[in-house]
């Protein structure tokens, strides 16, 4: 039995990297367009009066 789960182990483990090097995102070069806009304002502060 532990042989069994020895070689479950190195079959996964073997199977990482199989397709080659990983690459890095790319960043979008534009947003698509579907229509939604997302726009706004926000402050934050502490007023104290004396």
């Amino acid at each position: 039995m532990k042989s069994l789960i020895a070689m479950a182990l190195v079959a996964l483990l073997a199977a990482c990297g199989v397709d080659g090097e990983p690459i890095p995102p790319t960043r979008a070069k534009a947003a698509p367009s579907d229509g939604i806009r997302i726009s706004g304002e926000a402050r934050v502060g502490v007023v104290k009066t004396f």
